[in-house]
């Protein structure tokens, strides 16, 4: 059960016996109403580990049914059936069909997206079925054996990680770095649409908020906003780097320190901003805030020192600088949503 805050409350029921081998529990009118039951309706009983879940046989049909087909004609792109696929990865399916139509045939190039698309970017998922007609995937990924939290931490890692090592690829215009990191988004973006599943699913299933890492449904709000600045913050990284491909020689070593100073103020608040977080630490993410309202003066310095550069580097390092200060701003956005997701622990 829920109170109104969506919190879980344990209530305490005690067991009766009837008829002098059956025995039988009341159930919460809140949680009958809730399920629009009534005398008669049929519930379906299961044991997990040691506790029994009651569910209403309709709720219970809707989770068995669990596979999507994707009709494909011949003449379909690859991308358009890859956008249904993800819309049924996202939505919960653990198997997708992806059929062809009209007694036709999936062409190689339409299966060897698809299946290179899943292998990339689809956490958990596998090829079960590879024909001429039919390409089958089957997400085997239990909840508790990666986390919300967990996929969370390894995708800000990485997104922190990403724009240290664009950086360092300004510094020494290092264009295989700089390819590299370019590289390393499609990393995030498999965990932002392994987290976006896993919290689709519990938005439309409370009783797993639990076994994906999670306390209670506002904690759901929360992490999807907070993946998403997370993969934005990896997505702006990515661009650094885009932006350092086109350099031809070494930046000017003023323009250079200035655009460091931003990245350190950045990165570190990303940083902090993703521990306040996990330590459920408001004066953290209250600081966060402070800190990343100082980007706009250190950024106006460096697009300053930047106008002492060629005119061909110019613009690069002008969109450069602009992702610099947009991973202070994601920084900002995560701390924002801590404080809401942590406001009861400094009230009174």
């Amino acid at each position: 059960m829920a109170d109104n805050h969506g919190k879980q409350v344990m209530e305490t029921r005690k067991l009766q016996i009837t008829g002098g081998s059956t025995y039988i529990i009341s159930l919460p009118k809140k949680w009958i109403v809730r399920n629009q039951l009534k005398k008669g309706s049929a519930l379906n009983l299961s044991e997990e580990g040691g506790a029994l879940l009651v569910m209403p046989s309709e709720l219970a049909k809707q989770e068995k049914s669990n596979e999507a087909f994707v009709k494909v004609l011949a003449n379909d792109d690859p991308s358009a059936i890859i956008r249904k696929v993800v819309s049924t990865y996202l939505v919960g399916y653990n198997l997708l069909h992806m059929k062809a139509e009209r007694n036709q045939q999936l062409s190689p190039r339409q299966r060897n997206e698809l299946k290179d698309f899943a292998r990339r970017y689809l956490v958990g998922t596998e090829i079960v079925t590879d024909t001429p007609t039919e390409l089958t995937l089957q997400v085997l990924l239990n909840y508790p054996e990666l986390s919300v939290q967990s996929a969370l931490r390894r995708m800000s890692i990485i997104a922190a990680s990403m724009h240290r090592d664009a950086i360092t690829a300004l510094e020494n215009i290092d264009l295989q770095s700089a390819r590299e990191v370019t590289k390393t988004d499609d990393e995030v973006d498999r965990f932002n649409m392994y987290i976006i599943r896993q919290l689709k699913t519990a938005i439309e299933n409370p009783r797993i908020i639990q076994e994906i890492g999670l306390s209670t449904a506002r904690d759901c709000l929360g992490y999807r906003l907070i993946t998403k600045s997370v993969e934005r913050t990896a997505d702006h990284a990515a661009s650094i780097a885009e932006n350092v491909l086109p350099l031809k020689k070494r930046i000017d070593d003023e323009v250079l320190r200035k655009i460091e100073n931003m990245s350190t103020l950045a990165i570190s608040a990303f940083e902090d901003a993703i521990d306040s977080l996990f330590k459920h630490d408001f004066n953290l993410a209250e600081h966060v805030i402070e800190k990343a309202k100082e980007i706009a003066k250190l950024e106006k310095e460096a697009v300053l020192s930047s106008q002492k550069t060629g005119i061909e580097e110019i613009a690069n390092l002008r969109l450069l600088i602009e992702s610099v200060r947009r991973t202070a701003e994601y920084a900002s956005d995560i701390a924002e949503i801590v404080l809401n997701l942590n406001i009861e622990s400094v009230l009174d």
